[in-house]
């Protein structure tokens, strides 16, 4: 498939004085990166080469890549690499989860690749991750950042029946040029999506990166439309290109612009909106989860407390 990449008119904008981050590999950053490796596990972090990876990881945060790290599609504006993907690996999910429980994490977040080539594109391993997590650290809240699964219902189904905390699709973009940085994908399926598991009372949330060629009020009407579809948390973050063959970015909004998007999104009725340069999918994730989530507190009770007493069985 060709890349339709646009060619700027004009000097490429400079990256602003606020873009300002820390790089420092700390005790927990070495932790998370031998653990990993360990386990042979992948991450968003490392893979869409995040600028918080230094912040989050020295944070003892993660957001685990499922699935593999190669993608049946290409965005472009993503760094993760595209071509035919390998075999599942179905251990997957409990080296996940055991690495969620040597972190000690009170919040995992999961994401994955697009597997287009599978029937349920990989939903059955987000469910199985999930499962495993709650076996493991019953008192772990999780949050998963899915594809569009093609919209097949089946296997959104699939994935709501593991009752995920939150359920993430990110729109990434404004309808306009939706289609020119996600070839693959389609606005509409994506609104659909975050509709239908919204209708089944999970707690959906959605992001956008600005910079891409859209304008304020584009971004303002896309926010409705996520809104609309029942979301009820928002990031928006400023996209960088990750390399010169990659979507160029347009234009840098100001911390003042990404306040003002925060400002509107909390007027729109959104219960939490996470906005600034630097913010990515899961920046400050465990933040957003409250206890009525839709994996109910009562729920993870009840699941912890069979948990002590299977640890319990074991130690006797």
């Amino acid at each position: 498939m060709s890349r339709s990449i646009p060619v700027l008119q004009g000097p490429r904008p400079h990256l602003p004085s606020w873009f300002k981050v820390r790089v420092h590999e700390g005790p927990d950053y070495k932790d998370i990166r031998r653990l990993t490796k360990e386990l042979n596990l992948h991450t968003i972090c490392e893979e869409a080469r995040c600028p918080n990876i230094w912040e989050c990881w020295n944070s003892r945060t993660a957001t685990f890549l499922l699935l593999g790290e190669i993608c049946t599609r290409r965005c472009h504006y993503c760094a993760v690499t595209t071509g035919r993907p390998l075999p599942l690996d179905e251990a997957e999910p409990d080296r996940v989860s055991a690495a969620v429980k040597a972190l000690g994490l009170r919040h995992a977040v999961l994401t994955s690749v697009n597997r287009d080539e599978l029937p349920d594109g990989g939903a059955r391993i987000f469910a199985d991750t999930i499962k495993a997590i709650r076996r493991d650290l019953p008192t772990c809240t999780i949050e998963v950042l899915i594809p569009d699964f093609l919209g097949e219902a089946a296997a959104l189904e699939t994935l709501l029946s593991a009752k995920p905390e939150v359920l993430n699709h990110n729109i990434e973009t404004v309808p306009r040029i939706f289609s020119l940085v996600r070839p693959q994908g389609r606005y509409d399926r994506s609104i659909s999506l975050l509709q239908a598991a919204s209708s089944r009372g999970a707690v959906t949330k959605s992001g956008l990166m600005v910079g891409l060629g859209e304008t304020r009020e584009e971004v303002l009407a896309t926010m409705g439309d996520l809104r609309e579809a029942g979301c009820s948390i928002l990031s928006i973050g400023q996209y960088l290109q990750p390399t010169q063959a990659h979507w160029p970015v347009m234009r840098f909004y100001s911390p003042a612009e990404f306040d003002l998007f925060k400002d509107k999104g909390c007027a729109m009725g959104f219960r939490h909106v996470e906005s600034g340069p630097l913010v990515r999918s899961s920046y400050h994730a465990e933040q957003q989860t409250e206890p009525s989530d839709a994996y109910s507190k009562a729920s993870r009770d009840e699941t912890s407390e069979k948990g002590l007493w299977q640890a319990r069985q074991v130690t006797k």
